[in-house]
């Protein structure tokens, strides 16, 4: 009697998960797909065509920046917990606590930081780094604990296979652990992805929110220090305002499909380690 209640339980669960996510996903279609037109990515951002170009540019080079600073820190941080510490110290308990309460600070808290530290102390003002800056100390701990969590899944035979045949410790890491671990490595760069595209709060004060692309062909480097806006800041500025409501849900469309097809793209590269693995 107990596991068929248990079964009806999950099952009505899953039900329910998946009529939210349907009932969520068609409504952002029905409300947003009209209002799609070609003068929402005109390339320059204008009072009447409201255009989400600038803010797509600036939305992947964000998240590309982001990525590019947490993912080589959170990867190795892993790999020193797990391969190189000892198992239970009292150094890796006190990193594994500290990363589980930096995943549950609210975002806003790093855009205060963000604004105190990178703007403010550093200088940087309301810019593209700082904004990048801020969205990679908040995605580390998620990168970190799932890349954790791959590798402790790696079975210790291979470790043991690499010791046997000479390989020391770096290579056997390199070559036995890594490659195994890829597809957990990559499924955390993908949730730490999709805090990056949709987070706001501490976007707005840290990168701004001029409607503009980072002019790099002309400023070079300097281009990061521009102030910028993402999609869902962009997004967020069009619902306050009030006045284009029928773009801002055609913003959100186009933000879901980007979502979902780096979901698609990721998983597809994960699959393809994995055969080869094979």
């Amino acid at each position: 009697m107990s596991s068929k209640l248990l079964k009806f339980c999950t099952y009505a669960g899953a039900t329910l998960s998946a009529l939210a996510l349907v009932s969520i996903v068609g409504y952002i279609l029905i409300q947003g797909v009209p209002h799609l037109s070609l003068s929402l990515f005109a390339w320059e951002y204008t009072s009447e065509n409201v255009s989400l170009m600038p803010a797509l540019i600036s939305t992947l080079i964000m998240a590309g920046l982001s990525l590019v600073m947490a993912v080589p820190v959170g990867v190795a941080s892993a790999i020193y917990l797990v391969e190189y510490a000892r198992p239970n110290s009292r150094f890796v308990r006190i990193v594994r606590i500290t990363t589980e309460t930096l995943q549950g600070i609210p975002s806003i808290i790093y855009g205060l930081f963000g604004l105190l530290f990178f703007t403010t102390a550093l200088g940087w003002g309301l810019s593209l780094l700082s904004g990048a800056c801020t969205l990679a100390i908040m995605v580390l701990p998620v990168i970190m604990r799932t890349t954790e969590e791959a590798l402790m899944a790696v079975p210790q035979s291979l470790r043991q296979g690499g010791f046997a045949l000479g390989a020391g410790r770096v290579r056997t890491v390199l070559h036995c652990v890594l490659p195994s671990a890829l597809p957990g490595i990559l499924g955390g760069v993908l949730l730490a992805l999709g805090r990056c595209v949709g987070e706001v709060a501490a976007l707005l004060f840290t990168a701004g929110t001029v409607a503009q692309i980072p002019n790099f062909g002309g400023e070079g480097i300097f281009a990061l220090f521009e102030s910028c806006r993402t999609l869902a800041v962009h997004m967020y500025v069009l619902a306050s305002e009030g006045l284009h409501l029928g773009e801002t849900y055609a913003t959100s469309v186009v933000l879901l499909v980007m979502v979902v097809v780096l979901n698609m793209i990721t998983h597809a590269v994960a699959k393809k380690l994995s055969k080869e693995r094979l």
